[in-house]
């Protein structure tokens, strides 16, 4: 029945010549010589002889109705000009047209795949072509240190977000030796971090401090510490000092001490400034050792400290003789004349002395003083058993340069005693400076004269 259509389609004068029409012709030219081929056959097997066409008038008819020249109004396309020469079925030309094949990535292993064989087919990438500029990841590790070494501590902490390499380079120790966390209300897991990143200097009074949450048992760098007037539990404090044996400079004003703090402050055997104003919470025992252990000690300041007589007595019996600035006020009953001549001895090279608010202190103090040749601060404010007529004697200590006695005289006479005392400033400064990370009367914001780098709150 097909062929019969075909015929009629062709006798209407339709001249497709598509793949598929030519299939048809092809079929057509076959059904035309079947009458042929059937009178062979009969004739052989009637042994009557017949003439018959050679085989090789068979061949040339199939392969003329494949491979005749055929009259199109389209242009031939190149790609496919072979295929429609050669091919003789549309699923062949249609793989010729189709996309390239996907690249074969063969997965077997073992004897349970020999025959079933499981393959990942995917689509080569495209290279990148490279840019013509620079790459920030063919970057060295030295030159991205040094840019990182120039942002703020808040584009820093950004940067570190951006992949695991950017990550380890922004904590890398070289860029937080110093770091300034003023402002910051709050510092929990933060303080932990700053720290075991290698922080050398940190600032961060006047701070809650919640647990630091320390990730590995190895010391801390940190040389210079400022916790003073933090909000912070006594065991937290003892977990970070616990960290700590390379200590230079701290000041823990203001806090809550225990027995454990000191013996973890005396395995810091390289102080030179040590900040206790204030502090409480630790026997006389621990002090004494404390001292003993702190011998290249500089600057020392106990003042206004929860201390009884043990404590002043541990404290002047066991102060380094290397100590050259001293603050030991606010004892009051507690310090005796027989105290400052035993502190006297022990440090003769003090420079800066300050007994103010010891009510025991006398005149008679004056000629034990003079012994100190290098003292050029000396604070007796509030001494109140010392005269203001005898402040004139201080004429005799060449070398004295500040003399702080608020409290002893009334304003109308500090200009007459100004007049006696030309070479001693008087009553300029009313808080003492000792041993603190950052004096009252400067705005900066330096930690022991020292700047920090990385600053949370301009």
């Amino acid at each position: 029945m097909v062929l019969v259509a075909h015929q009629r389609e062709r006798d209407g004068g339709d001249t497709t010549q598509s793949a598929v029409m030519g299939n048809k012709d092809a079929l057509l030219g076959y059904a035309g010589l079947l009458p042929d081929m059937m009178a062979v056959i009969s004739e052989r097997r009637g042994h009557q002889p017949r003439k018959i066409r050679p085989f090789q008038e068979l061949s040339e008819n199939l392969e003329g109705s494949l491979c005749r020249p055929q009259r199109t109004k389209w242009k031939k396309r190149p790609s496919c000009s072979g295929g429609l020469d050669t091919e003789n079925t549309p699923n062949e030309l249609i793989q010729q047209w189709s996309p390239p094949h996907k690249k074969l990535l063969t997965s077997a292993k073992g004897k349970e795949n020999e025959e079933n064989v499981f393959v990942l087919a995917r689509r080569p990438r495209k290279r990148r072509e490279s840019s013509a500029g620079l790459c920030w990841d063919s970057l060295p590790d030295e030159l991205l240190l040094g840019i990182l070494s120039r942002l703020s501590l808040q584009d820093l902490l950004r940067t570190s977000r951006v992949c695991k390499r950017w990550h380890r380079l922004a904590f890398d120790e070289s860029l937080w030796h110093s770091v300034d966390m003023v402002g910051k209300a709050q510092l929990d897991a933060e303080l932990g971090q700053v720290l075991s990143a290698g922080a050398l200097r940190l600032r961060c009074p006047h701070t809650c401090i919640g647990q630091p949450s320390f990730k590995s048992t190895e010391k801390l760098r940190i040389q210079h510490l400022d916790l003073s007037n933090c909000t912070v539990e006594t065991s937290v404090l003892e977990d970070i000092l616990l960290h700590c044996r390379h200590l230079q400079n701290l000041s823990l004003e203001g806090l809550v001490l225990s027995d454990s703090i000191i013996h973890s402050l005396a395995q810091n055997t390289e102080f030179v400034r040590l900040n206790l104003c204030g502090c409480s919470g630790f026997s006389p025992k621990s002090l004494a050792e404390m001292l003993k252990s702190c011998t290249r000690i500089e600057e020392i300041n106990v003042s206004w400290c929860d201390f009884n007589n043990l404590h002043v007595q541990a404290i002047v019996n066991n102060i380094p003789s290397s100590v050259t600035q001293l603050n030991i006020s606010g004892y009051r009953q507690n310090l005796t004349m027989e105290d400052v001549k035993a502190i006297v001895k022990r440090c003769p090279n003090l420079t800066n002395l300050d007994l103010s608010d010891s009510v025991l202190v006398t005149t008679d103090s004056f000629p034990v003083l003079q012994e100190l040749s290098s003292l050029r601060h000396l604070g007796l404010s509030r001494c109140y058993q010392i005269h203001p007529a005898s402040l004139i004697d201080f004429e005799k200590f060449l070398n004295l340069q500040t003399l702080e006695v608020f409290g002893l005289i009334q304003d109308s006479y500090l200009p007459i005693l100004c007049k006696g005392l030309p070479h001693i400033q008087i009553n300029t400064q009313p808080f003492s400076t000792v041993a603190r990370p950052t004096s009252s009367s400067r705005k900066d914001r330096t930690l022991w004269g020292m700047h920090c780098r990385l600053v949370y709150k301009h």
